[in-house]
């Protein structure tokens, strides 16, 4: 019988750089939420393939794609149709979100989830809870936090490529402070407020690369957004808003750029079908 699992956008609220190991790793303090928009995996049982539509879904086939490299860690054999809905490499978790999927969606049937799945990525484990948590070291250090409010959020990619290597050498400073604790938030103001206090450690060093993505933020922030940061390495950012309504409508006048502009909402992923 066929499982659906979705693969949300995964955000990084706020992201911290706070140290570098001696092979290279950094170390990581982030506040990370998901959305209520994302890709969607399909799974059937059958021979080991992967079968990629949707609008994001040039140049996902290859037979590296983290899908299929998820389904080998654990030794299952299915037919896995993904629809890419997302951006790809675009600081939203992506591959990540999808892998994940995929072994919720082999646990699902029959396959216990691996213990060593960061082996796929720093952000599988994240995404692989699927809900808000803090995430330190490399990655693999999960803790999961209370739900967050359904903010309206918009999300925008300007259709730039940044590579997450290049964005972490061209970082200043790797030794910034963790973040504060992390507070339950009963809404967009002391979310806000509390996101204030924070920042994004990679953007910078993001914006020296692709100086669109500042045009990105003083846009949200023209049309309203309460708070506004990129995501991640980049180059999509959000934009946290006060009602659906002028997301929706933010949303609109983002994509006149020729940007990818979508409305949704600080949320668990949708039940599974």
């Amino acid at each position: 019988m066929p499982v659906t699992e979705t693969a949300p956008a995964k955000l990084n609220l706020a992201l911290h750089v706070t140290g570098r190991r001696a092979d290279g790793y950094h170390l990581l303090d982030s506040l990370v939420a998901f959305a209520g928009v994302g890709d969607v995996v399909r799974l059937e049982p059958g021979p080991l393939s992967l079968q990629v539509e949707g609008p994001f879904a040039d140049g996902l086939s290859g037979q590296d794609n983290l899908c299929l490299r998820a389904a080998r860690l654990v030794g299952a054999k299915a037919a896995i149709r993904l629809t890419k809905n997302l951006p790809v490499a675009s600081g939203i978790g992506g591959g990540s979100a999808d892998a994940a999927a995929v072994l919720r969606g082999l646990a699902r049937m029959g396959h216990p989830l691996p213990a060593d799945a960061e082996r796929l990525g720093a952000d599988v484990p994240v995404c692989l809870l699927s809900t808000p948590a803090r995430m330190q070291g490399v990655g693999e250090v999960v803790t999961a936090l209370p739900a967050l409010p359904a903010i309206p959020l918009v999300l925008v990619n300007p259709g730039v490529a940044v590579s997450t290597p290049q964005v972490f050498a061209a970082m200043v400073r790797r030794d910034n402070p963790p973040l504060p604790d992390i507070p339950r938030f009963a809404g967009l103001t002391d979310l806000a407020s509390w996101l204030g206090l924070t920042r994004n450690d990679l953007e910078p060093a993001a914006l020296s690369i692709a100086p669109v993505i500042g045009q990105v933020l003083d846009g949200l922030r023209a049309t309203g957004a309460a708070f506004a940061r990129m995501s991640g390495s980049g180059a999509t950012c959000f934009g946290l808003y006060d009602s659906s309504d002028r997301a929706r409508i933010a949303a609109n006048v983002l994509k006149q750029h020729g940007w990818w502009a979508v409305a949704t909402e600080l949320a668990p992923p949708p039940a599974p079908r």
